[in-house]
């Protein structure tokens, strides 16, 4: 199966993250997206989402790492869902490793230009059921 346009997307917004380069990651975000912070705290808008980002990069002590291990992709009226196995693995404040697999889910946009645009971040996908 070829690779869908998001799984190169999503990898670049993986790489912005991992270089800390969050004003390039803005640009992979609708203005209204909303980031899934941890259970029961999300972001909302680019501003709130890059803040969100800053504070994530001082809690994995500057050393996320991560990756998408595997992908679906389902796609339809200019909209995508995306189920993804992500793969995290950092350094706690404490120096400990941290190594997560989640399930994750993102929903995406087409915008006018035929760009991609996440507006629903949630790298905890259905794990957010058992937090309630």
């Amino acid at each position: 199966m070829s690779h869908h346009d998001l799984q190169h997307v999503i990898e670049a917004a993986d790489k912005a993250i991992m270089a800390e380069d969050f004003d390039s990651l803005m640009a992979f975000y609708d203005e209204q997206a909303t980031l899934v912070i941890r259970p029961g705290l999300n972001a909302s808008g680019k501003e709130q989402i890059r803040n969100a980002f800053l504070a994530i990069a001082n809690h994995f002590n500057h050393s996320l790492r991560i990756s998408q291990d595997r992908m679906v992709v389902i796609e339809g009226a200019d909209m995508a869902l995306v189920l993804a196995e992500a793969a995290l693995d950092a350094a706690g404040l404490d120096g400990e490793p941290i190594s997560l697999k989640r399930r994750a889910t993102y929903v995406f946009r087409k915008d006018v230009g035929g760009r991609w645009l996440c507006t629903i971040d949630n790298s905890y996908g259905t794990d957010l059921l058992e937090a309630r």
